[in-house]
């Protein structure tokens, strides 16, 4: 390693460590139960997540999105387990660490959402595992330095339009190493569509007959996916834990304080 890429590679690190600290002030409306998300989930599912990190205050901005990070449930296909012999069912791609595997516990105290692909076959469904457990390993090029100076300002001034381009910044591994972009080309392989692009056809005048109005979904390129867009994907549905087993709002158990005026009474306990 040349004396200008250590430099660079040491400026890149301390970037990277300042955009990974936690911002003040996060407080959880829902936080994720650990072994409710297991029960709940299915091995190619994406674990949407609402981070607190100095970068993930600028992705939520520039993705105008509460979700700021994602990563993909596999089960036990990692192999390995934490020093409490806690599974890593997660794998992700971290801004400085790369891709990793990650234990459910990690995300117990942030707001989270499960997004599952539609009618996704079992040999797709070991694909995208596969895919992502291959991935491990995968380093962010901390050299890239503009790379990761365009979330030093939380909300940078950018006009609506070209926010997502802002994300999909820069090239090659760098890029390919964000969360949601690896889990992009994961499905792209398959290939499942996430959020296509629609255009129509122009082989025949529009008033000539309906073909000309037939419409073509052209697969995105995978760095300009951000995480929102599994959530607002027609293709992926919404897997809400804590309903998925059944739900009777009638066991609920309600608190017997006065919730005062207009207030909503506040849940103890969900019967099982």
């Amino acid at each position: 390693m040349t004396f200008v890429e250590n430099a660079l590679d040491r400026i890149g690190g301390w970037l990277a460590r300042i955009l990974q600290a936690e911002s003040s002030g996060y407080q959880p409306f829902t936080p994720s139960d650990p072994e409710t998300l297991k029960r709940s989930l299915q091995p190619g599912d994406i674990l949407l997540i609402e981070g607190n990190q100095k970068i993930a205050v600028a992705i939520k901005y520039l993705t105008q999105s509460t979700w700021s990070h994602a990563a993909v449930y596999v089960g036990n296909a990692v192999g390995e387990t934490t020093k409490d012999g806690e599974l890593l069912a997660l794998i992700e791609s971290n801004l400085g660490e790369g891709t990793v595997a990650v234990p459910l516990s990690k995300y117990a105290t942030y707001n989270t959402r499960i997004c599952r692909a539609l009618n996704l076959k079992k040999a797709d469904q070991k694909k995208v595992v596969q895919f992502m457990v291959k991935s491990i390993g995968t380093k962010y090029d901390t050299r890239n330095i503009i790379d990761l100076a365009r979330y030093l300002l939380p909300t940078p001034p950018v006009p609506v339009r070209w926010r997502r381009r802002m994300i999909a910044l820069g090239s090659g591994s760098p890029t390919r190493a964000i969360c949601s972009s690896l889990i992009a080309q994961a499905y792209q392989a398959l290939p499942y569509p996430i959020l296509p692009s629609v255009e129509d056809s122009t082989d025949q005048p529009h008033a000539a007959s309906t073909y000309s109005r037939q419409e073509i979904l052209r697969i995105r390129h995978h760095s300009l996916f951000v995480p929102r867009d599994f959530d607002l994907s027609p293709y992926f549905q919404v897997v809400k834990p804590t309903i998925e087993k059944g739900f009777d709002y009638k066991k609920i158990k309600w608190s017997d304080a006065d919730p005062g005026e207009g207030a909503i009474p506040v849940v103890r306990a969900n019967s099982e």
